[in-house]
């Protein structure tokens, strides 16, 4: 383990003037330095008598380093994944209220809210917790040293034990301006502190890989550094505790919400930071007026509640399931399966209570830790994830108590009666015992079944009833007496059929209407059976704790869904009961995504809107593939005319027969042929050779008129915006779905995807939570409505 400290690669042995705490005031070792006690103090006398510095002593002050300064501490929180550990830091804002929180003289816990208030750090125990969301505490740490392998990606801290020992020995360097001193930690690695920008870890022969491959490998060091501002790190902008807009979202199938298989917290994340980023550049002018400061972004997840214990569904699954191909079973079970459980009776229910549930509580919860706030609130909905949120807003009620459409009396019957009262009611108030000691309520005794009473000893009288009540209570009017009950503008054209008399009746038969009022076995749950279609789930909805102000559907299949449904169209006056806005955004290739704007509008084809790039202009391909169409349906219009012109003037002189007539609408090169005609008249002879120059020129001259007409365009539409173009547009009516606005956006592919848009389509479906121009539509709706217009920056 001895070999020369300054020999990179080889652990060097310990310094003979390395120090200890024992050794800072021994004699005999200052002795060994060659410093005496005197030029020890040196330094200290001649700042304090400049009067009577020589020289010599004056060469000696140069040469003095500069007076050790404290370490500035900055906070860091590890994160794993995919068994990688990083460790990422923490705003200055909030790793200087950890600091202060950490110096306070508090002798109990000391809670630090973090992280625009969704973590909450233990400061005594290191430990950060979520507070929105179930995630496992992770650990928190106040860092000074870094260090970093030649094979590592970035610095790691060391623990805060190691620090204050590495920070302790760089001090007594730093005082005693003595280098080369070496600290050795409990693990076995030494450092050498070589000089102020020079500090070495090296690890023991004995600790190191038998299985490297060369002696140089073995003996690399690691690179130490002092304080956060000297290593490469990223500092993320803090987040201002006042939010103007909360907006909730919701997944799609499976448990991951892109190609990377991250989790909605992940993927919402990305989305918050790229909404931060977009407010700092396109609203710059007013946050600095105050006017703007962020909009909270929270998960809504429902995935892990219907694939939990509380269901058993996997584990049903999983009997069932083939041995072969297992991996990909395992991701057809785990992800496509939960587009069945949202069609089918038994699990729909679960899944709608735990989306409304969820977002209930975390609205509650913000309201909690912002009591502040007053701004609006909005949901996003992710592929299956926009049409559960699309039922839910379909079947919310009004203030008055009843569904828009609905009577009153034909609403759910929705009694908040305890188990307690409900037994008394019914008159079986004996077996209240009974059921509490099983822990039943109301919603779980809803669940059960004939044997499952019949279990806990109750005789079948008493059954009966509870079993009719909890059938009353829980199923709509609708799903009890087998009729169909939507809102207006969502009802399905009946059927029309001609019997053997000629006489139209529906097309439902007394088969058809006995099946469909058959109850389910497996759930206290129905189906609505429409004359076409599959149908829809018919289940008890509940209701938000608030009126959304935006819908915004991700790659959403409503239209799909609708329209396997049985619904041929929705009627232009139908709104949602709660919610006046509505926007279906999608990427051009998304094999999931469906319009819905043919299903109000069918006379008229619409394009849709085509969402703006971030950075304010058309994606130059995009502007090219234009261009080039419109080129190509000139040139099959005009080009056979240009060319009997060019004959004619060939052929005779020019005259005003000759000439095309001018017709409304004519384009550039139509006006740029008649120019170059008509200047060729000018200058014609009776002669052949002159008439043959005159042909020639006007095909010289057509190239020139089609550059000039297109590609010149090209360039200059490419400075222009999106929005001015879409602003040329006429105002077209689409309903009272998006408040008579435009409903179906498109964003812009990039140039790499119009190569092979199969190639493509999957991410496609995906790219939402990374798309800077979705999230800049989601901020202008949202700040519109407050009456703040964005900037664009300049480039």
């Amino acid at each position: 383990m001895s070999s020369s400290p300054g020999e990179e690669g080889r652990l060097p042995e310990a310094a003979p003037n390395s120090h200890t705490p024992d050794r800072f005031d021994s004699p005999a070792q200052t002795e060994a330095t060659g410093n005496t006690p005197e030029d020890q103090k040196s330094p200290m006398l001649d700042k304090a008598s400049p009067s009577s510095t020589t020289s010599y002593e004056i060469l000696n002050m140069e040469t003095v380093p500069a007076p050790y300064r404290e370490v500035q501490p900055h906070w860091f929180f590890c994160r794993r994944a995919n068994d990688n550990t990083s460790w990422l830091p923490f705003s200055r804002e909030d790793s200087d209220k950890l600091e202060r929180a950490c110096n306070s003289a508090d002798e109990g816990e000391v809670v630090v809210a973090v992280d625009g208030e969704r973590y909450d750090v233990h400061v005594k125990e290191r430990k950060r917790y979520a507070v929105y969301w179930e995630q496992g505490p992770t650990e928190v740490r106040r860092c000074t040293w870094f260090y970093k392998g030649d094979k590592d990606i970035m610095f790691m801290p060391y623990s805060e034990v190691l620090s204050r020992s590495l920070e302790e020995s760089y001090m007594i360097a730093v005082t005693l301006d003595e280098w080369k001193t070496k600290l050795d930690f409990p693990t076995g690695e030494t450092v050498i502190l070589h000089n102020p920008k020079h500090i070495m870890q090296y690890q023991p022969i004995g600790m190191q890989d038998e299985w490297m491959t060369s002696p140089s490998e073995q003996a690399r060091p690691r690179t130490v550094k002092r304080g956060v501002d000297n290593i490469p790190v990223e500092i993320p902008e803090g987040e201002t505790e006042k939010v103007d807009h909360l907006v909730f979202m919701v997944h799609g199938i499976g448990p991951a919400c892109d190609l990377r298989f991250r989790s909605i917290i992940q993927c919402v994340s990305d989305f918050r930071s790229a909404s931060l980023s977009l407010l700092a550049s396109h609203y710059k002018r007013a946050q600095q007026d105050c006017q703007v400061n962020r909009v909270e972004f929270l998960p809504v997840n429902w995935h892990s509640a219907l694939h939990g214990d509380a269901t058993g569904v996997d584990e049903d699954i999983q009997r069932i399931t083939l041995p072969s191909i297992s991996r990909l079973r395992h991701f057809t079970n785990d992800t496509l399966l939960d587009l069945f459980f949202y069609n089918s009776p038994t699990y729909c229910q679960t899944i709608v209570d735990t989306v409304a549930s969820e977002i209930n509580r975390l609205h509650t919860l913000f309201k909690q830790r912002h009591p502040e706030f007053s701004g609006a609130v909005s949901v996003v909905g992710h592929s299956l994830g926009s049409l559960i949120l699309f039922d839910l807003l379909t079947n919310q009620r009004t203030r008055s108590g009843s569904r828009e459409g609905v009577p009153s009396g034909e609403t759910c019957h929705l009694n908040c009666d305890t188990l307690e009262q409900t037994l008394t009611r019914l008159g079986l108030q004996q077996y209240l015992d009974t059921l509490q000691a099983e822990n039943l309520d109301l919603e779980s005794l809803s669940l059960c079944n004939d044997s499952d009473l019949k279990v806990l000893g109750i005789p079948l009288g008493p059954r009966k009833k509870i079993l009719k009540y909890a059938k009353r209570k829980w199923l709509p009017e609708g799903g009890r007496s087998g009729t169909v009950l939507l809102p207006p503008g969502l009802e399905c054209p009946p059927q029309v059929t001609n019997d053997q008399d000629g006489n139209q009746s529906s097309g439902v038969t007394p088969q058809q209407t006995q099946f469909h009022r058959a109850q389910s076995v497996t759930s206290a749950v129905d189906y609505e059976y429409f004359d076409v279609g599959i149908g829809q789930v018919s289940i008890e909805y509940p209701q938000l704790a608030f009126r959304p102000q935006t819908f915004f559907a991700f790659g959403s299949p409503i239209g799909m869904f609708l329209t396997v449904r049985g619904l041929k169209r929705i009627d232009p006056n139908y709104t949602f009961p709660t919610c006046k806005s509505f926007y279906n955004i999608y990427h051009p290739y998304d094999p999931v995504a469906y319009r819905i704007e043919p299903m109000i509008v069918s006379e008229v084809d619409l394009e849709p809107m085509l969402i703006p790039h971030h950075k304010g202009r058309k994606r130059m391909h995009l502007e090219l593939k234009d261009s080039l169409t419109r080129m190509s349906m000139d040139l099959k219009n005009n080009v056979l005319g240009s060319l009997r012109t060019a004959w004619q003037s060939f052929a005779r002189l020019p005259s005003a027969a000759a000439l095309p007539p001018v017709e409304e609408g004519e384009t550039t090169i139509e006006r740029n042929l008649e120019e170059t005609q008509a200047s060729a008249a000018v200058t014609a002879s009776s002669e052949s050779e002159e008439k043959s120059a005159d042909f020639w020129t006007i095909i010289l001259e057509w190239p020139r008129a089609l550059h000039m007409h297109y590609f010149q365009g090209v360039c200059e539409e490419a400075e222009s915006s999106v929005s001015a173009e879409q602003a040329e547009q006429p105002e077209i009516n689409v309903g009272r779905l998006n408040g008579g606005r435009r409903i179906d956006y498109v964003l812009q592919e990039k140039p790499i995807e119009s190569f092979n848009e199969y190639l493509f389509a999957i991410q496609s479906h995906l790219c939402y939570w990374e798309s800077e121009d979705t999230a800049l539509l989601l901020l202008k709706e949202i700040y519109d409505k407050q009456g703040v217009a964005f900037e664009q920056p300049q480039q």
